[in-house]
């Protein structure tokens, strides 16, 4: 058991300004939910019957009442608890909301135009904060709110208490640094877990001084400070005492390192430390890695395929691992933080995206070995399959931008066909990915393999990756198999048939860009020194394409 204690927090700063974001008007209408009218708080509505919501003063976070959820159905389509609010184009919000669980047996999950985070359904009779930066892309209308879902044990009927649903202020993507800094404006957001006493930070310069650090935090509470930082190579590092991060099997910590609305840094998952390497401005200006400050310079104004071979020459000399390294990439960084947020091993082919996992794996104890059926193990699946590039040849065998964890019974049942839309099945997996004959409108007759619409931009977004990565070889690959023949055009510029550029394009749209895929990005740029382009730039796909 990990034993953690609440103290003050104190932040020791050196040769740096510190500026706190101040708050102004919450956008969530009755977030405390002290407004009542005939038995329902104003503002907040209901879908359907799977929930009722009554006034409690009795449980409460802050203020006079809060709100009474009796969650008494498993179907989760009627279980949320929603409000509409306007948001401003390229205006950044900090929504969160307290938690309250009596039994353990449900969990809520976060509305903010779509679904997010989960609160811990294991951490009872206290309160906890789940919370979603989210930044508007456009002027609209949203739903804010909550969704419940059932956990193994439930009854039937279970209270959970909500109170203090609120934003912080929108922030402006270009948010002018403090009248006293005239350097780097960084912002650092942290969210603690449950034993917030045992994690600490520091911001080291590159000869190993500590001018900014952060400790004796407390426990489920959210933090959010900008540091001003002069130009120079920089490492932040995370710690945790106890030794397993901050997330999530004792609350739903996470951090988050940003300059100029770009990510230096973030994650939740590590054991006793994790550290991330960065450069603000002239000094080599890759800020870090969200979307280096200079990394994509050279390749700005250039549009079809020029576009994509300098793209090619910037990604081009990654430092690779090797395949064996591939196990400990997925134990750090291919863990469920968005979804059942259970820090389980993310399989994009068995991930139920709104819904409970049939079946979870554990890191590094799951790993095949043998299987006989789906959820026996997970695999290191090659999503561009490797028998297109020839084998076990390097460094496409160990290019963690293509490989995923994969449950290996349905890694088998992919083999090395085309991605595609499956029009009549041979096999389906627990989640819905599908392998079988194609839809008539794909052009394309073979047999394919269609993953679930939540991450088909993603493996959209690895092709053209790879298209631009491998620029240089691939379109010797054509002739390799009967499926690489299929897909590739044995060109080094267009590179796919017309039948898979226009699919890949159709799932680049269907499935933007999301913070899992950014997360995992930024962690590969770690681990081997280059990014998937299209993921920093999306703009780039149809730039090219």
């Amino acid at each position: 058991m990990k034993h953690g204690n609440k103290a003050a927090r104190t932040i020791v700063v050196a040769t740096l300004g510190l500026t706190i974001h101040s708050h102004a008007i919450a956008q969530v209408a009755n977030g405390n939910f002290e407004s009542w009218q005939q038995g329902k708080p104003t503002q907040w509505s209901t879908i359907d019957g799977g929930i009722t919501v009554a006034k409690n003063t009795a449980t409460v976070k802050s203020g006079m009442s809060s709100a009474q959820i009796t969650v008494n159905t498993a179907a989760q389509s009627n279980t949320d608890l929603l409000q509409s609010i306007s948001v401003q184009a390229g205006q950044t919000y900090d929504f969160n909301t307290w938690v309250y669980h009596t039994e353990g047996k449900v969990k809520a999950r976060l509305i903010v135009d779509g679904y997010q985070n989960y609160s811990d359904p294991y951490i009872t009779q206290q309160w906890q904060q789940i919370s979603h930066q989210y930044t508007a892309s456009t002027n609209k209308i949203i739903n804010v709110g909550l969704r419940f879902y059932d956990v193994s044990g439930f009854d039937g009927s279970e209270v959970v208490y909500l109170d203090n649903f609120q934003p912080s202020d929108p922030l402006p993507p270009t948010t002018p640094p403090p009248t006293s800094c005239t350097k780097n404006p960084v912002t650092f957001k942290l969210t603690t877990d449950k034993y917030a006493s045992e994690t600490s930070w520091q911001l080291n310069t590159d000869q190993g001084n500590t001018i900014a650090s952060g400790a004796d935090f407390s426990n489920n509470t959210t933090h959010v400070e900008t540091l001003c930082v002069a130009d120079g190579t920089y490492s932040f590092v995370i710690f945790d005492s106890y030794g397993d991060g901050i997330c999530c099997e004792f609350g739903n910590g996470s951090y988050l390192l940003t300059h100029n609305n770009q990510t230096i840094a973030q994650g939740s998952s590590f054991t006793n430390q994790k550290t991330h390497r960065f450069t603000l401005g002239s000094d080599g200006g890759d800020n870090g890695g969200g979307t280096p400050g200079d990394y994509y310079a050279s390749a700005m104004g250039l549009t079809g395929y020029a576009l994509k071979t300098q793209l090619h020459n910037i990604i081009k000399a990654h430092n690779s691992q090797g395949y064996s390294a591939i196990w400990q990439f997925i134990d750090r960084s291919e863990r469920d933080i968005y979804f059942e947020n259970d820090n389980s091993v993310l399989d994009r082919y068995s991930e139920k995206p709104s819904s409970t996992d049939d079946y979870n794996f554990v890191a590094v104890s799951d790993q095949c070995g043998a299987y006989r059926g789906e959820s026996d193990c997970y695999n290191r699946e090659h999503s561009f399959p490797k028998s297109w590039f020839g084998g076990k040849v390097e460094p496409m065998n160990s290019d963690i931008h293509h490989i995923f964890a994969s449950d290996g019974f349905v890694n088998s049942k992919r083999s090395n066909f085309p991605f595609g839309e499956v029009s009549s099945a041979s096999f389906t997996s627990t989640n819905g990915s599908r392998v079988g004959s194609p839809v008539s409108t794909l052009n394309y007759n073979g047999t394919v393999f269609e993953p679930i619409d939540e991450f088909k931009g993603d493996f959209a977004r690895v092709y053209f990756y790879m298209a631009t990565r491998y620029e240089s070889s691939i379109g010797n690959w054509q002739n390799n198999t009967t499926y690489s023949n299929a897909v590739l055009d044995g060109s080094s510029a267009r590179v796919f048939e017309p039948w898979v550029i226009a699919m890949l394009l159709r799932w680049h749209q269907l499935d933007p860009v999301d913070a899992l895929e950014k997360a995992r990005n930024q962690a590969a740029y770690e681990f081997q020194g280059n990014r998937n382009p299209y993921v920093d730039h999306p703009e780039f796909v149809s730039q090219i394409w």
